[in-house]
Protein backbone atom coordinates (compact mmCIF):
# COMPACT_ATOMS: atom_id res chain seq x y z
CA UNK A 1 0.00 0.00 0.00
CA UNK A 2 1.52 3.31 -1.08
CA UNK A 3 1.69 6.17 1.45
CA UNK A 4 2.74 8.81 -1.10
CA UNK A 5 0.62 11.96 -1.04
CA UNK A 6 -0.75 13.58 -4.13
CA UNK A 7 0.35 17.14 -4.99
CA UNK A 8 -3.00 18.47 -3.82
CA UNK A 9 -2.71 16.64 -0.48
CA UNK A 10 0.84 17.89 -0.04
CA UNK A 11 -0.27 21.47 -0.72
CA UNK A 12 -3.13 21.10 1.75
CA UNK A 13 -0.79 19.69 4.40
CA UNK A 14 1.68 22.54 3.95
CA UNK A 15 -1.13 25.11 4.06
CA UNK A 16 -2.50 23.57 7.27
CA UNK A 17 0.87 23.88 9.05
CA UNK A 18 2.14 27.02 7.31
CA UNK A 19 2.23 29.00 10.57
CA UNK A 20 4.47 26.41 12.23
CA UNK A 21 6.75 26.29 9.17
CA UNK A 22 7.10 30.06 8.86
CA UNK A 23 7.34 30.67 12.61
CA UNK A 24 5.86 33.57 14.48
CA UNK A 25 7.09 37.13 14.14
CA UNK A 26 7.68 37.26 17.90
CA UNK A 27 10.07 34.29 17.82
CA UNK A 28 11.93 35.75 14.85
CA UNK A 29 12.37 39.09 16.61
CA UNK A 30 13.58 37.37 19.80
CA UNK A 31 16.08 35.29 17.81
CA UNK A 32 17.40 38.36 16.00
CA UNK A 33 17.69 40.28 19.28
CA UNK A 34 19.64 37.45 20.93
CA UNK A 35 22.03 37.13 17.97
CA UNK A 36 22.59 40.90 17.83
CA UNK A 37 23.14 41.01 21.60
CA UNK A 38 25.72 38.22 21.51
CA UNK A 39 27.56 39.81 18.58
CA UNK A 40 27.56 43.17 20.36
CA UNK A 41 28.97 41.57 23.51
CA UNK A 42 31.67 39.86 21.43
CA UNK A 43 32.68 43.08 19.72
CA UNK A 44 32.61 44.96 23.04
CA UNK A 45 34.95 42.38 24.56
CA UNK A 46 37.39 42.60 21.67
CA UNK A 47 37.55 46.39 21.83
CA UNK A 48 37.49 46.84 25.63
CA UNK A 49 40.01 44.11 26.53
CA UNK A 50 42.50 45.35 23.92
CA UNK A 51 42.81 41.90 22.39
CA UNK A 52 45.99 41.73 20.34
CA UNK A 53 47.37 38.77 18.43
CA UNK A 54 50.82 40.38 18.53
CA UNK A 55 50.77 40.49 22.35
CA UNK A 56 49.93 36.79 22.43
CA UNK A 57 52.70 35.87 19.97
CA UNK A 58 55.28 38.02 21.75
CA UNK A 59 54.27 36.44 25.06
CA UNK A 60 55.29 33.00 23.82
CA UNK A 61 58.93 33.94 24.34
CA UNK A 62 58.26 34.60 28.03
CA UNK A 63 56.31 31.37 28.25
CA UNK A 64 59.26 29.51 26.75
CA UNK A 65 61.58 31.10 29.31
CA UNK A 66 59.38 29.90 32.17
CA UNK A 67 59.20 26.41 30.64
CA UNK A 68 63.00 26.21 30.50
CA UNK A 69 63.29 27.34 34.13
CA UNK A 70 60.85 24.60 35.19
CA UNK A 71 63.06 21.80 33.84
CA UNK A 72 63.84 19.50 35.51
CA UNK A 73 61.08 19.30 38.16
CA UNK A 74 62.72 19.32 41.56
CA UNK A 75 61.11 19.60 45.02
CA UNK A 76 64.39 20.88 46.45
CA UNK A 77 64.89 18.20 49.08
CA UNK A 78 63.36 14.95 50.30
CA UNK A 79 61.76 16.69 53.28
CA UNK A 80 60.22 19.26 50.94
CA UNK A 81 58.90 16.50 48.67
CA UNK A 82 57.23 14.78 51.64
CA UNK A 83 55.59 18.06 52.63
CA UNK A 84 54.29 18.55 49.08
CA UNK A 85 52.91 15.00 48.88
CA UNK A 86 51.22 15.40 52.26
CA UNK A 87 49.65 18.66 51.02
CA UNK A 88 48.45 16.84 47.89
CA UNK A 89 46.63 14.21 49.97
CA UNK A 90 45.18 17.05 52.03
CA UNK A 91 43.83 18.59 48.81
CA UNK A 92 42.28 15.29 47.75
CA UNK A 93 40.71 14.89 51.20
CA UNK A 94 39.25 18.42 51.00
CA UNK A 95 37.70 17.63 47.61
CA UNK A 96 36.38 14.23 48.69
CA UNK A 97 34.86 15.27 52.03
CA UNK A 98 33.44 18.51 50.67
CA UNK A 99 31.81 16.76 47.72
CA UNK A 100 30.34 13.91 49.79
CA UNK A 101 28.92 16.28 52.43
CA UNK A 102 27.44 18.49 49.70
CA UNK A 103 25.80 15.47 48.05
CA UNK A 104 24.33 14.28 51.37
CA UNK A 105 22.85 17.71 52.13
CA UNK A 106 21.65 18.30 48.57
CA UNK A 107 19.89 14.92 48.25
CA UNK A 108 16.72 15.91 50.17
CA UNK A 109 16.84 19.43 48.72
CA UNK A 110 16.77 17.93 45.23
CA UNK A 111 13.45 16.27 45.99
CA UNK A 112 12.05 19.52 47.41
CA UNK A 113 13.06 21.37 44.24
CA UNK A 114 11.60 18.74 41.86
CA UNK A 115 8.19 19.62 40.42
CA UNK A 116 7.08 16.00 40.16
CA UNK A 117 7.67 15.41 43.89
CA UNK A 118 6.63 18.67 45.56
CA UNK A 119 3.55 20.17 43.98
CA UNK A 120 3.45 23.18 46.32
CA UNK A 121 4.66 26.12 44.24
CA UNK A 122 5.81 28.15 47.23
CA UNK A 123 8.04 25.36 48.58
CA UNK A 124 9.32 24.65 45.09
CA UNK A 125 10.06 28.35 44.46
CA UNK A 126 11.99 28.90 47.69
CA UNK A 127 13.93 25.65 47.27
CA UNK A 128 14.99 26.58 43.73
CA UNK A 129 15.89 30.19 44.57
CA UNK A 130 17.87 29.12 47.64
CA UNK A 131 19.90 26.71 45.54
CA UNK A 132 20.42 29.42 42.91
CA UNK A 133 21.69 31.82 45.57
CA UNK A 134 24.21 29.34 46.95
CA UNK A 135 25.31 28.26 43.47
CA UNK A 136 25.74 31.86 42.34
CA UNK A 137 28.77 32.32 44.63
CA UNK A 138 32.01 30.75 43.38
CA UNK A 139 34.00 28.29 45.51
CA UNK A 140 36.87 30.78 45.76
CA UNK A 141 34.55 33.39 47.29
CA UNK A 142 33.17 30.79 49.71
CA UNK A 143 36.76 29.95 50.65
CA UNK A 144 37.46 33.59 51.50
CA UNK A 145 34.27 33.71 53.59
CA UNK A 146 34.96 30.48 55.49
CA UNK A 147 38.61 31.42 56.11
CA UNK A 148 37.35 34.49 57.95
CA UNK A 149 34.72 32.43 59.81
CA UNK A 150 36.69 29.35 60.94
CA UNK A 151 40.26 30.44 60.25
CA UNK A 152 42.97 29.23 57.89
CA UNK A 153 43.38 25.56 57.03
CA UNK A 154 41.77 22.61 55.28
CA UNK A 155 38.56 22.82 57.34
CA UNK A 156 37.72 26.12 55.64
CA UNK A 157 38.53 24.55 52.26
CA UNK A 158 36.23 21.61 52.89
CA UNK A 159 33.39 23.95 53.92
CA UNK A 160 33.97 26.06 50.79
CA UNK A 161 33.73 23.03 48.48
CA UNK A 162 30.69 21.75 50.35
CA UNK A 163 28.85 25.08 50.15
CA UNK A 164 29.65 25.72 46.50
CA UNK A 165 28.61 22.20 45.45
CA UNK A 166 25.44 22.23 47.52
CA UNK A 167 23.68 24.52 45.07
CA UNK A 168 25.02 22.70 42.01
CA UNK A 169 24.06 19.27 43.34
CA UNK A 170 20.59 20.48 44.34
CA UNK A 171 19.94 21.67 40.80
CA UNK A 172 21.38 18.55 39.13
CA UNK A 173 19.56 16.17 41.48
CA UNK A 174 16.22 17.95 41.00
CA UNK A 175 16.60 17.84 37.21
CA UNK A 176 17.45 14.13 37.32
CA UNK A 177 14.35 13.50 39.45
CA UNK A 178 12.13 15.53 37.11
CA UNK A 179 13.49 13.62 34.08
CA UNK A 180 12.74 10.21 35.64
CA UNK A 181 10.24 7.93 33.93
CA UNK A 182 6.73 8.20 35.37
CA UNK A 183 5.76 4.60 34.64
CA UNK A 184 7.48 3.02 37.69
CA UNK A 185 5.88 5.69 39.90
CA UNK A 186 2.46 5.01 38.40
CA UNK A 187 3.01 1.29 38.94
CA UNK A 188 3.72 1.85 42.65
CA UNK A 189 0.62 4.05 42.91
CA UNK A 190 -1.58 1.45 41.21
CA UNK A 191 -0.52 -1.09 43.84
CA UNK A 192 -1.69 1.18 46.64
CA UNK A 193 1.63 2.87 47.48
CA UNK A 194 1.73 6.29 49.06
CA UNK A 195 3.90 9.30 48.24
CA UNK A 196 6.91 7.97 50.16
CA UNK A 197 6.60 4.60 48.39
CA UNK A 198 6.56 6.39 45.04
CA UNK A 199 9.80 8.18 45.90
CA UNK A 200 11.48 5.14 47.45
CA UNK A 201 10.53 2.49 44.88
CA UNK A 202 9.59 4.54 41.81
CA UNK A 203 12.09 7.40 41.67
CA UNK A 204 15.17 6.49 43.70
CA UNK A 205 16.17 3.36 41.72
CA UNK A 206 16.19 5.53 38.58
CA UNK A 207 18.03 8.59 39.90
CA UNK A 208 20.61 7.03 42.23
CA UNK A 209 22.94 5.83 39.40
CA UNK A 210 22.75 9.29 37.81
CA UNK A 211 23.46 10.97 41.14
CA UNK A 212 26.40 8.63 41.83
CA UNK A 213 27.90 9.43 38.42
CA UNK A 214 27.57 13.17 39.06
CA UNK A 215 29.19 12.89 42.49
CA UNK A 216 32.14 10.98 41.04
CA UNK A 217 32.69 13.63 38.40
CA UNK A 218 32.56 16.42 40.98
CA UNK A 219 35.17 14.67 43.14
CA UNK A 220 37.53 14.79 40.17
CA UNK A 221 36.64 18.40 39.34
CA UNK A 222 36.92 19.54 42.95
CA UNK A 223 40.46 18.21 43.20
CA UNK A 224 41.41 21.04 40.83
CA UNK A 225 39.15 23.52 42.65
CA UNK A 226 40.74 22.60 45.98
CA UNK A 227 44.10 23.59 44.54
CA UNK A 228 42.81 27.06 43.69
CA UNK A 229 41.12 27.72 47.03
CA UNK A 230 44.32 26.65 48.79
CA UNK A 231 45.95 29.78 47.40
CA UNK A 232 43.73 31.96 49.65
CA UNK A 233 44.67 29.97 52.75
CA UNK A 234 42.09 27.18 52.66
CA UNK A 235 44.69 24.42 53.00
CA UNK A 236 46.09 21.91 50.55
CA UNK A 237 48.76 22.07 47.91
CA UNK A 238 47.57 25.39 46.48
CA UNK A 239 49.22 27.27 49.34
CA UNK A 240 52.63 25.82 48.42
CA UNK A 241 51.99 26.42 44.72
CA UNK A 242 51.32 30.10 45.36
CA UNK A 243 54.39 30.32 47.62
CA UNK A 244 56.76 28.76 45.08
CA UNK A 245 55.45 30.99 42.28
CA UNK A 246 55.89 34.06 44.46
CA UNK A 247 59.49 33.10 45.32
CA UNK A 248 60.26 32.15 41.66
CA UNK A 249 61.09 28.53 42.52
CA UNK A 250 60.08 27.33 39.06
CA UNK A 251 61.46 23.78 39.39
CA UNK A 252 59.34 23.29 42.51
CA UNK A 253 56.38 24.79 40.65
CA UNK A 254 56.70 22.18 37.90
CA UNK A 255 57.03 19.43 40.52
CA UNK A 256 53.79 20.57 42.19
CA UNK A 257 52.01 20.80 38.83
CA UNK A 258 53.07 17.25 37.97
CA UNK A 259 51.78 16.04 41.35
CA UNK A 260 48.41 17.68 40.71
CA UNK A 261 48.20 16.25 37.18
CA UNK A 262 49.05 12.76 38.46
CA UNK A 263 46.37 13.00 41.16
CA UNK A 264 43.70 14.26 38.76
CA UNK A 265 44.59 11.53 36.22
CA UNK A 266 44.39 8.79 38.87
CA UNK A 267 41.06 10.08 40.19
CA UNK A 268 39.70 10.37 36.66
CA UNK A 269 40.73 6.77 35.92
CA UNK A 270 39.11 5.45 39.10
CA UNK A 271 35.92 7.47 38.69
CA UNK A 272 35.57 6.33 35.07
CA UNK A 273 35.85 2.69 36.19
CA UNK A 274 33.24 3.25 38.89
CA UNK A 275 30.90 5.08 36.51
CA UNK A 276 31.07 2.27 33.96
CA UNK A 277 30.45 -0.24 36.75
CA UNK A 278 27.39 1.72 37.89
CA UNK A 279 26.04 2.06 34.34
CA UNK A 280 26.62 -1.63 33.66
CA UNK A 281 24.88 -2.64 36.87
CA UNK A 282 21.98 -0.33 36.02
CA UNK A 283 21.67 -1.84 32.55
CA UNK A 284 21.49 -5.32 34.03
Amino acid sequence: MSLALSPAEQAALVARHQAAIDGSLKNKLITCAVVIGLLSLFVYGLTTFEVSLWRILSGFSSLGTFAVLMVPPDPGSLARAIIFIKALFETIAIAFLGTILAAILAFPLGFLAARNVVANRIVHFFARRSLDTVRGVDALIWALIWVNVVGLGPFAGMLAIMTADLGAFGKLFSEAIEAADRKPVEGVTSLGGGKLHEVRFGLMPQVLPVIASQVLYFIESNTRSSTIIGIVGAGGIGLYLAETIRTLEWQQVSFLILLILAAVTAIDFLSAKLRFAIIGKRAV
